[in-house]
């Protein structure tokens, strides 16, 4: 069974860079969690109950990041994942923007 989006066209590029740009905003958005709750790494990979070498796969910003992994992060923080489908700006330009915790870490927002 053949995935439309999947092809080499500019949908399937399209959807390429939006998956690692997800993906990346997905490991900013734990690692500032981690930040706040002043948490390592090792911390979160003793609650998942995972090696430190797996969370550090998990947050590399692997565009194959998947909903589980990004799920069972939010478990072992005992946090929910809330998912939004927004309209782009008119424009249609994304634009970075900083988390606003005093690191250098961003996202890119619609």
């Amino acid at each position: 069974m053949s995935v439309p989006w999947k092809g080499k066209g500019s949908k399937g590029e399209a959807a390429d860079c939006a998956g690692a740009r997800l993906a990346r905003q997905a490991t900013v958005e734990v690692a500032g969690l981690l930040g706040k709750r002043d948490m390592s790494r090792a911390d979160l990979a003793r609650l998942m109950d995972v090696s430190p070498g797996r969370v550090s796969q998990i947050l590399s910003g692997d565009e194959n990041l998947t909903l589980r992994s990004l799920a069972a992060v939010a478990e072992a923080l005992d946090l929910d994942i809330k998912i939004s489908f927004v309209e782009p700006k008119e424009d249609g330009a994304r634009r970075a923007r900083g988390l606003g915790d005093g690191s250098d870490a961003f996202v890119y927002a619609p």
